[in-house]
C-alpha cells in the first residue's frame, strides 16, 4: 500500500474526518504534491459528508475522469469521484492550501451523478 493511499485509508476511519497527529505525520511523508492532493481529498470527504444530503463518503479520487491541475497551491480536480454507501458519484473540486499543503485556505466543490457500476471498470473503481 502506497503512502499515499494509506493516509486516505486512515483518514475514512477519523470520525469527522479530523487531522490527528498520526495522520499530520503520514502526510508529512508525501512530496508536497502528495500531501496537497490528499489533504484536499479529506477535506473533501469532510464537506460531503456535512453537506446534509445523506453521503457518507469514505474515499476520494481526484484524477478519474481528468487529471488534477495544481497552480501555486491551488489544486482543481474537475474529474474527481468519491465512493458512498457503495456507490460512486462525480466530483468537481479547487482547492486552495496554505505553503505546507495542510492548511486549507478555500474550498469550493459540486457533486455530480452517481457513475453508473458498467463504467466502473473502464476507470478503475470498486466496491
Amino acid at each position: 500500500m502506497t503512502a499515499a493511499a494509506l493516509v486516505l485509508t486512515g483518514a475514512a476511519v477519523l470520525p469527522a474526518y479530523a487531522l490527528d497527529d498520526s495522520i499530520i505525520r503520514q502526510l508529512d511523508r508525501l512530496t508536497p504534491e502528495e500531501r496537497r492532493e490528499q489533504r484536499c481529498d479529506i477535506e473533501a470527504m469532510s464537506r460531503i459528508a456535512k453537506q446534509g444530503e445523506g453521503y457518507k463518503p469514505d474515499k476520494v479520487i481526484a484524477y478519474t475522469f481528468a487529471d488534477t491541475e495544481e497552480t501555486e497551491g491551488l489544486l482543481r480536480a474537475p474529474g474527481a469521484v468519491f465512493r458512498s454507501a457503495g456507490d460512486w458519484y462525480r466530483l468537481k473540486y479547487k482547492c486552495k492550501t496554505a505553503e505546507d499543503g495542510l492548511t486549507i485556505q478555500s474550498f469550493d466543490y459540486k457533486v455530480g451523478s452517481k457513475v453508473p457500476r458498467e463504467e466502473w471498470g473502464e476507470y478503475y473503481l470498486y466496491n
